[in-house]
């Protein structure tokens, strides 16, 4: 490692006279017992791809904890993130509402100047309000400036990289953009890595520190890891294990890192009272070949709304409260965490609007009726609605690598091409989960009632598609 500290730590001096944060601090912890209430660890993977667990097709690399972590809960195979890329994703799942409602698009890099409204509810400080001891480990990318940061975002505690890790001067189609890649504990830069080998984990020790810190009160644990995201950097002790190579490599030291956090909840007898949810923000980034994860044989991957890039694995467990084993096909999306989260703790929801429902009754296996998701990208066009089994993709143009393409292993990516859908198409994923056959001629009904959806959408939340303006858009937090 390289210390190149002094334009962060000026950065950050300056940002720190000069500003001060607008949030209004959650109300500090009730009196009430809070010995019942269920600890929650939220692992989220970057870049992941649906196939890219054993229990979800992979072959060539082993992810034995994962597995196991399913078989002791609910797996979705229907679980979907509503943007297919970083900053939007991760708003959506902290906050339980579509980001391009929250004027948060795309990822964010070191010269932005927002980040995430210090208005809105994140699930950290929904549950800090309701007792809980509160940190986060891992990739933020919600604002990088000291006014958006996790601690100002209800975590008690951060250490972890403030936006991707390819943001650094190695970047191999922006060299020498991007400034020496920061690692924060807290508000402060505490080092600049130049070797990410050990990313993974610093992490997974660092998460182990904070659930020991808190075993005696009710924790919030968020987990972000940076990988899969390329440029792919794993431990010695992983190095050449899988059959595929690094990418196979990486996969086993996230899943090695999810069972050391399962062991020492069970060490400290904390397991049977904590929910492990485990997820990523979108599907694999493509373009990078051997260094980019599998989509399971679903269409397109990171950055598209196809389901390559916004399908994702959902795995939760919560000992006996979620049934073991469980394979569960009705549709939930991310922005639902929140409010179930909020369900099964008696935690106030936010007072601003969100998007997402309990699916605590799913969890608990019961039907429930589905409800509309949509996915947004490119900013705020709305591109697809998805409805129980069905999903309507609207025209728009969309990113494909070129057929016959020679795909690389050197982390080295090759160029996309970009296509364009003329007609909305229609799906049933419960038979043709690819995306391969447009059944619109044949369910009118069905298109009548998701472009009914669509249309709700955008006068609510607009779409840039149709010109559409909605009603129901937020400011994102901004410097002034």
């Amino acid at each position: 490692m390289r210390f190149h500290l002094t334009i962060y730590l000026f950065s950050f001096l300056l940002t720190s006279v000069v500003v001060s944060s607008c949030k209004t601090k959650p109300e500090e912890k009730d009196t009430a017992e809070t010995t019942n209430k269920p600890n929650i660890v939220l692992i989220f993977a970057d870049d992941l791809g649906y196939g890219d667990l054993g229990v979800y097709g992979a072959t060539e690399w082993k992810t034995p904890n994962l597995d196991q972590l399913a078989a002791d809960g609910v797996r979705f195979t229907q679980f979907y993130v509503p943007h297919a890329v970083c900053s939007a994703s991760r708003a959506a799942l902290l906050t339980g509402t579509y980001a391009n409602r929250l004027e948060i698009f795309g990822a964010l890099d070191h010269i932005a100047t927002h980040g995430l409204n210090p208005d809105e509810t994140t699930i950290a400080e929904m549950l800090k309000a309701n007792g809980y001891a509160t940190g986060m480990v891992g990739k933020w990318h919600l604002g990088h400036l000291p006014t958006f940061l996790p601690t100002e975002q209800g975590f008690d505690s951060y250490y972890g990289l403030p936006y991707s890790n390819d943001m650094w001067p190695h970047h191999p189609e922006a060299k020498d953009y991007y400034p020496p890649l920061p690692l924060y504990r807290n508000t402060a830069v505490i080092d600049t890595l130049d070797d990410q080998s050990m990313l993974t984990t610093n992490y997974t020790e660092e998460a182990i520190k904070f659930i020991e810190k808190s075993k005696d009160e009710p924790f919030f644990l968020y987990l972000a890891h940076s990988m899969t995201h390329v440029p792919l950097f794993v431990s010695d002790k992983f190095k050449g294990k899988s059959e595929q190579g690094l990418y196979g490599d990486v996969m086993m030291e996230v899943d090695w890192s999810v069972g050391q956090v399962r062991k020492k909840l069970e060490d400290l007898g904390l397991a049977e009272n904590t929910i492990i949810i485990f997820t990523s923000d979108n599907g694999p980034w493509l373009s990078y070949g051997g260094h980019a994860g599998l989509t399971g044989g679903l269409k397109e991957g990171k950055g598209t709304s196809w389901d390559g890039g916004i399908r994702e694995p959902g795995i939760f467990v919560w000992p006996n409260h979620f049934p073991a084993g469980k394979i569960e096909k009705q549709a939930a999306m991310t922005i639902d965490i929140l409010p179930t989260l909020a369900e099964i703790t008696g935690s106030k929801l936010p007072e601003l609007a969100i998007d997402g429902r309990s699916i605590l009754p799913i969890l608990e296996g019961k039907a429930i009726e589905p409800k509309p998701y949509f996915a947004y990208y490119n900013r705020n066009e709305l591109q697809a609605v998805i409805y129980g089994k069905w999903k309507m993709v609207f025209p728009h143009t969309y990113r494909s690598i070129p057929e016959g393409t020679e795909m690389r292993n050197d982390g080295i990516p090759v160029k996309y091409q970009m296509l364009k859908l003329d007609n909305a198409e229609l799906f049933d994923l419960s038979i043709d989960p690819n995306e391969t056959s447009d059944v619109s001629d044949s369910n009118p009904e069905i298109v009548s009632k998701l472009i009914q959806f669509a249309d709700e959408a955008r006068a609510d939340m607009g779409d840039a598609l149709t010109e559409s303006d909605g009603k129901g858009l937020r400011k994102h937090g901004r410097l002034e």
